[in-house]
Protein backbone atom coordinates (compact mmCIF):
# COMPACT_ATOMS: atom_id res chain seq x y z
CA UNK A 1 0.00 0.00 0.00
CA UNK A 2 1.64 3.34 -0.85
CA UNK A 3 1.50 5.63 2.22
CA UNK A 4 -1.11 8.09 0.51
CA UNK A 5 -3.35 5.34 0.92
CA UNK A 6 -3.92 5.40 -2.65
CA UNK A 7 -3.42 2.56 -5.66
CA UNK A 8 -0.93 3.48 -8.64
CA UNK A 9 -4.28 4.98 -10.48
CA UNK A 10 -4.74 7.49 -7.65
CA UNK A 11 -7.94 5.31 -6.22
CA UNK A 12 -8.59 4.29 -2.52
CA UNK A 13 -6.21 0.85 -2.17
CA UNK A 14 -8.35 -2.25 -2.35
CA UNK A 15 -9.11 -3.95 0.60
CA UNK A 16 -11.06 -7.11 -0.35
CA UNK A 17 -9.79 -8.61 -3.60
CA UNK A 18 -11.40 -11.80 -3.15
CA UNK A 19 -13.42 -11.14 -5.44
CA UNK A 20 -10.41 -10.56 -8.20
CA UNK A 21 -8.53 -13.37 -6.83
CA UNK A 22 -10.97 -15.97 -7.64
CA UNK A 23 -11.46 -14.67 -11.17
CA UNK A 24 -8.10 -15.00 -12.21
CA UNK A 25 -7.97 -18.26 -10.79
CA UNK A 26 -6.23 -18.02 -7.18
CA UNK A 27 -7.10 -19.97 -3.94
CA UNK A 28 -9.52 -17.98 -1.96
CA UNK A 29 -10.07 -18.46 1.98
CA UNK A 30 -14.11 -18.72 0.63
CA UNK A 31 -16.34 -18.21 -2.34
CA UNK A 32 -16.64 -14.60 -3.35
CA UNK A 33 -20.07 -13.28 -3.86
CA UNK A 34 -21.97 -10.95 -6.04
CA UNK A 35 -25.29 -10.52 -7.51
CA UNK A 36 -25.58 -9.46 -11.68
CA UNK A 37 -28.58 -7.18 -10.78
CA UNK A 38 -27.26 -5.99 -7.44
CA UNK A 39 -29.23 -2.71 -7.81
CA UNK A 40 -32.67 -3.36 -8.36
CA UNK A 41 -36.24 -3.29 -7.57
CA UNK A 42 -36.10 -5.41 -4.54
CA UNK A 43 -34.40 -2.41 -2.61
CA UNK A 44 -37.10 0.72 -1.48
CA UNK A 45 -33.87 3.11 -1.72
CA UNK A 46 -33.49 1.82 -4.97
CA UNK A 47 -36.83 2.55 -6.53
CA UNK A 48 -37.31 5.82 -4.45
CA UNK A 49 -33.90 6.63 -7.00
CA UNK A 50 -35.58 5.90 -9.61
CA UNK A 51 -38.89 7.67 -9.87
CA UNK A 52 -36.93 10.96 -9.67
CA UNK A 53 -36.64 10.38 -13.52
CA UNK A 54 -36.75 7.89 -16.85
CA UNK A 55 -34.58 5.34 -17.05
CA UNK A 56 -32.18 6.36 -19.48
CA UNK A 57 -31.57 9.94 -17.66
CA UNK A 58 -30.83 7.65 -15.03
CA UNK A 59 -28.23 6.23 -16.65
CA UNK A 60 -27.12 9.09 -18.04
CA UNK A 61 -26.05 10.91 -14.54
CA UNK A 62 -22.85 9.37 -13.04
CA UNK A 63 -24.01 10.12 -9.59
CA UNK A 64 -27.53 8.56 -9.81
CA UNK A 65 -25.73 6.08 -11.18
CA UNK A 66 -23.18 5.46 -8.45
CA UNK A 67 -25.59 6.00 -5.93
CA UNK A 68 -27.95 3.11 -7.28
CA UNK A 69 -24.44 0.96 -7.40
CA UNK A 70 -23.47 1.52 -3.50
CA UNK A 71 -27.18 0.78 -2.49
CA UNK A 72 -26.82 -2.57 -2.17
CA UNK A 73 -23.34 -2.34 -0.56
CA UNK A 74 -24.60 -1.23 2.27
CA UNK A 75 -26.63 -3.64 2.89
CA UNK A 76 -25.18 -6.66 2.16
CA UNK A 77 -21.49 -7.84 2.62
CA UNK A 78 -20.70 -8.67 -1.10
CA UNK A 79 -17.70 -9.04 -2.85
CA UNK A 80 -17.96 -7.04 -5.84
CA UNK A 81 -20.31 -4.28 -6.82
CA UNK A 82 -20.98 -4.03 -11.05
CA UNK A 83 -21.63 0.21 -12.06
CA UNK A 84 -25.23 0.73 -12.75
CA UNK A 85 -26.13 1.28 -16.25
CA UNK A 86 -27.50 -0.71 -19.59
CA UNK A 87 -26.39 -2.59 -22.37
CA UNK A 88 -28.12 -0.59 -24.85
CA UNK A 89 -26.53 2.43 -24.02
CA UNK A 90 -24.31 1.55 -26.91
CA UNK A 91 -27.15 1.09 -29.81
CA UNK A 92 -28.02 4.94 -28.68
CA UNK A 93 -24.01 5.95 -28.96
CA UNK A 94 -24.44 4.57 -32.14
CA UNK A 95 -27.54 6.78 -32.98
CA UNK A 96 -30.27 4.34 -32.54
CA UNK A 97 -33.80 6.01 -30.01
CA UNK A 98 -34.11 4.04 -27.33
CA UNK A 99 -36.70 4.31 -24.65
CA UNK A 100 -37.75 2.02 -21.64
CA UNK A 101 -41.96 1.91 -21.67
CA UNK A 102 -43.01 0.69 -18.09
CA UNK A 103 -44.41 -2.39 -18.13
CA UNK A 104 -43.22 -3.31 -21.29
CA UNK A 105 -39.21 -3.00 -21.69
CA UNK A 106 -36.69 -1.12 -24.20
CA UNK A 107 -38.04 0.05 -27.37
CA UNK A 108 -36.58 0.70 -30.56
CA UNK A 109 -38.92 3.20 -32.20
CA UNK A 110 -37.19 3.01 -35.53
CA UNK A 111 -35.63 -0.51 -35.58
CA UNK A 112 -33.14 -1.71 -38.09
CA UNK A 113 -35.32 -3.47 -41.24
CA UNK A 114 -33.12 -3.07 -44.18
CA UNK A 115 -29.53 -3.72 -45.21
CA UNK A 116 -29.50 -0.30 -46.03
CA UNK A 117 -30.40 1.43 -42.55
CA UNK A 118 -27.06 0.10 -41.40
CA UNK A 119 -25.77 3.49 -43.14
CA UNK A 120 -27.93 5.12 -40.02
CA UNK A 121 -25.90 4.13 -37.43
CA UNK A 122 -22.41 6.02 -36.16
CA UNK A 123 -18.92 5.44 -37.12
CA UNK A 124 -18.14 2.86 -33.99
CA UNK A 125 -14.89 4.57 -33.64
CA UNK A 126 -16.97 7.96 -31.93
CA UNK A 127 -18.88 5.38 -29.53
CA UNK A 128 -16.65 5.57 -26.71
CA UNK A 129 -16.99 9.39 -26.60
CA UNK A 130 -20.46 9.30 -26.49
CA UNK A 131 -20.53 7.29 -23.51
CA UNK A 132 -18.57 9.56 -21.22
CA UNK A 133 -20.85 9.54 -18.94
CA UNK A 134 -20.82 5.61 -18.16
CA UNK A 135 -16.63 6.10 -17.44
CA UNK A 136 -17.55 9.36 -15.21
CA UNK A 137 -20.01 7.05 -13.27
CA UNK A 138 -17.40 4.26 -13.04
CA UNK A 139 -14.55 6.62 -11.90
CA UNK A 140 -17.09 8.31 -9.03
CA UNK A 141 -18.50 5.12 -7.97
CA UNK A 142 -14.65 3.59 -7.63
CA UNK A 143 -13.61 6.57 -5.75
CA UNK A 144 -16.53 6.50 -3.28
CA UNK A 145 -16.33 2.41 -2.77
CA UNK A 146 -13.32 3.35 -0.76
CA UNK A 147 -11.26 0.37 -1.62
CA UNK A 148 -14.28 -1.99 0.04
CA UNK A 149 -14.79 -4.16 -3.25
CA UNK A 150 -14.03 -4.14 -6.59
CA UNK A 151 -16.02 -2.38 -9.28
CA UNK A 152 -17.17 -4.67 -12.10
CA UNK A 153 -17.74 -3.15 -15.51
CA UNK A 154 -19.87 -4.70 -18.70
CA UNK A 155 -21.47 -4.28 -21.96
CA UNK A 156 -23.69 -6.38 -23.88
CA UNK A 157 -22.37 -8.87 -26.59
CA UNK A 158 -22.91 -8.38 -30.28
CA UNK A 159 -25.17 -10.42 -30.76
CA UNK A 160 -27.59 -9.71 -27.92
CA UNK A 161 -27.35 -6.20 -28.67
CA UNK A 162 -28.49 -7.04 -32.65
CA UNK A 163 -31.35 -8.62 -31.26
CA UNK A 164 -32.77 -5.45 -29.78
CA UNK A 165 -31.52 -3.37 -32.77
CA UNK A 166 -33.79 -5.40 -34.95
CA UNK A 167 -36.41 -6.56 -33.07
CA UNK A 168 -37.03 -3.19 -31.63
CA UNK A 169 -37.35 -4.52 -27.75
CA UNK A 170 -37.73 -7.83 -26.53
CA UNK A 171 -38.79 -10.77 -28.49
CA UNK A 172 -39.19 -14.46 -27.34
CA UNK A 173 -38.61 -15.86 -30.57
CA UNK A 174 -36.11 -13.10 -32.35
CA UNK A 175 -37.75 -14.09 -35.14
CA UNK A 176 -36.52 -10.78 -37.02
CA UNK A 177 -33.12 -11.27 -35.43
CA UNK A 178 -32.27 -14.53 -36.83
CA UNK A 179 -34.78 -13.76 -40.42
CA UNK A 180 -31.46 -11.76 -40.97
CA UNK A 181 -28.90 -14.45 -40.16
CA UNK A 182 -30.70 -16.71 -42.63
CA UNK A 183 -31.54 -14.19 -45.05
CA UNK A 184 -28.65 -11.33 -44.78
CA UNK A 185 -25.51 -12.82 -43.38
CA UNK A 186 -23.32 -10.24 -45.01
CA UNK A 187 -25.34 -7.78 -43.29
CA UNK A 188 -25.21 -9.58 -40.10
CA UNK A 189 -21.51 -9.87 -40.26
CA UNK A 190 -21.31 -6.34 -41.03
CA UNK A 191 -23.70 -4.92 -37.63
CA UNK A 192 -21.74 -7.76 -35.62
CA UNK A 193 -18.35 -6.28 -36.88
CA UNK A 194 -19.69 -2.74 -36.29
CA UNK A 195 -20.82 -3.62 -32.71
CA UNK A 196 -17.36 -5.41 -31.80
CA UNK A 197 -15.42 -1.98 -33.13
CA UNK A 198 -17.73 -0.24 -30.77
CA UNK A 199 -17.47 -2.59 -27.78
CA UNK A 200 -13.41 -2.79 -27.70
CA UNK A 201 -12.90 0.93 -27.07
CA UNK A 202 -15.80 1.29 -24.86
CA UNK A 203 -14.78 -1.52 -22.76
CA UNK A 204 -11.28 -0.50 -22.43
CA UNK A 205 -12.49 3.08 -21.66
CA UNK A 206 -14.12 1.56 -18.76
CA UNK A 207 -10.62 -0.17 -17.60
CA UNK A 208 -9.09 3.44 -17.65
CA UNK A 209 -11.81 5.25 -15.66
CA UNK A 210 -11.25 2.48 -13.29
CA UNK A 211 -13.60 -0.55 -13.32
CA UNK A 212 -11.42 -3.67 -12.30
CA UNK A 213 -13.22 -6.45 -13.91
CA UNK A 214 -15.55 -6.67 -17.08
CA UNK A 215 -18.44 -8.54 -17.96
CA UNK A 216 -19.77 -9.54 -21.20
CA UNK A 217 -23.21 -10.06 -21.53
CA UNK A 218 -24.44 -12.59 -24.51
CA UNK A 219 -28.08 -12.74 -22.42
CA UNK A 220 -29.96 -14.22 -25.85
CA UNK A 221 -27.52 -16.84 -26.88
CA UNK A 222 -30.07 -19.39 -26.05
CA UNK A 223 -32.21 -18.17 -28.96
CA UNK A 224 -29.40 -19.62 -31.13
CA UNK A 225 -28.10 -23.45 -31.58
CA UNK A 226 -24.86 -24.52 -31.91
CA UNK A 227 -24.39 -23.47 -35.51
CA UNK A 228 -25.80 -20.31 -35.50
CA UNK A 229 -23.97 -19.64 -31.86
CA UNK A 230 -20.80 -20.80 -33.66
CA UNK A 231 -20.98 -18.57 -36.91
CA UNK A 232 -22.83 -15.62 -35.60
CA UNK A 233 -22.03 -15.05 -31.70
CA UNK A 234 -19.06 -16.98 -30.57
CA UNK A 235 -16.32 -15.17 -33.03
CA UNK A 236 -17.06 -11.97 -32.27
CA UNK A 237 -17.21 -12.80 -28.40
CA UNK A 238 -13.40 -14.24 -28.96
CA UNK A 239 -12.77 -10.68 -31.53
CA UNK A 240 -13.93 -8.99 -28.04
CA UNK A 241 -11.40 -10.23 -25.41
CA UNK A 242 -8.38 -10.73 -27.27
CA UNK A 243 -8.98 -7.01 -28.83
CA UNK A 244 -9.75 -5.18 -25.51
CA UNK A 245 -6.53 -7.31 -23.77
CA UNK A 246 -4.57 -6.15 -26.55
CA UNK A 247 -5.95 -2.73 -26.04
CA UNK A 248 -5.34 -2.51 -22.52
CA UNK A 249 -1.37 -3.57 -23.19
CA UNK A 250 -1.15 -0.74 -25.67
CA UNK A 251 -2.79 1.65 -23.17
CA UNK A 252 -0.62 0.57 -20.84
CA UNK A 253 -3.31 -0.75 -18.34
CA UNK A 254 -3.59 -3.34 -16.57
CA UNK A 255 -4.90 -6.57 -16.96
CA UNK A 256 -8.12 -7.20 -15.67
CA UNK A 257 -10.52 -10.59 -15.47
CA UNK A 258 -12.88 -10.88 -18.19
CA UNK A 259 -16.26 -12.75 -17.47
CA UNK A 260 -18.12 -14.15 -20.31
CA UNK A 261 -21.92 -15.13 -19.22
CA UNK A 262 -24.03 -16.61 -22.34
CA UNK A 263 -27.00 -17.36 -20.95
CA UNK A 264 -28.67 -20.08 -22.29
CA UNK A 265 -25.27 -21.31 -24.20
CA UNK A 266 -25.09 -24.54 -22.21
CA UNK A 267 -24.43 -26.16 -25.47
CA UNK A 268 -21.10 -24.05 -26.01
CA UNK A 269 -20.02 -24.39 -22.94
CA UNK A 270 -16.27 -25.98 -23.74
CA UNK A 271 -16.13 -23.20 -26.89
CA UNK A 272 -16.65 -20.47 -24.38
CA UNK A 273 -14.06 -22.08 -22.07
CA UNK A 274 -11.41 -21.36 -24.72
CA UNK A 275 -12.50 -18.14 -25.80
CA UNK A 276 -10.23 -16.15 -23.87
CA UNK A 277 -12.13 -15.10 -20.96
CA UNK A 278 -10.63 -15.78 -17.13
CA UNK A 279 -14.37 -16.64 -16.44
CA UNK A 280 -17.48 -18.48 -17.52
CA UNK A 281 -20.79 -17.49 -15.98
CA UNK A 282 -23.16 -20.49 -15.49
CA UNK A 283 -26.86 -19.77 -15.95
CA UNK A 284 -29.48 -21.68 -13.41
CA UNK A 285 -29.72 -24.64 -15.68
CA UNK A 286 -25.71 -25.68 -15.76
CA UNK A 287 -24.42 -27.64 -12.94
CA UNK A 288 -21.47 -26.33 -11.96
CA UNK A 289 -19.84 -29.66 -11.38
CA UNK A 290 -20.88 -30.79 -14.66
CA UNK A 291 -19.72 -27.95 -16.77
CA UNK A 292 -16.54 -27.67 -14.26
CA UNK A 293 -15.67 -31.58 -16.37
CA UNK A 294 -16.56 -29.92 -19.35
CA UNK A 295 -14.16 -27.94 -19.55
CA UNK A 296 -11.33 -29.92 -18.57
CA UNK A 297 -11.04 -28.33 -14.96
CA UNK A 298 -10.90 -25.09 -16.92
CA UNK A 299 -13.67 -23.11 -15.65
Amino acid sequence: MEANGLGSQGFPELKNDTFLRAAWGEDTDYTPVWCMRQAGRYLPEFRETRAAQDFFSTCRSPEACCELTLQPLRRFPLDAAIIFSDILVVPQALGMEVTMVPGKGPSFPEPLREERDLERLRDPATVASELGYVFQAITLTRQRLAGRVPLIGFAGAPWTLMTYMIEGGSSSTMAQAKRWLYQKPQASHQLLRILTDALVPYLVGQVAAGAQALQLFESHAGHLGPQLFSKFALPYIRDVAKRVKAKLQEAGLAPVPMIIFAKDGHFALEELAQAGYEVVGLDWTVAPEKAWRRSDGWC
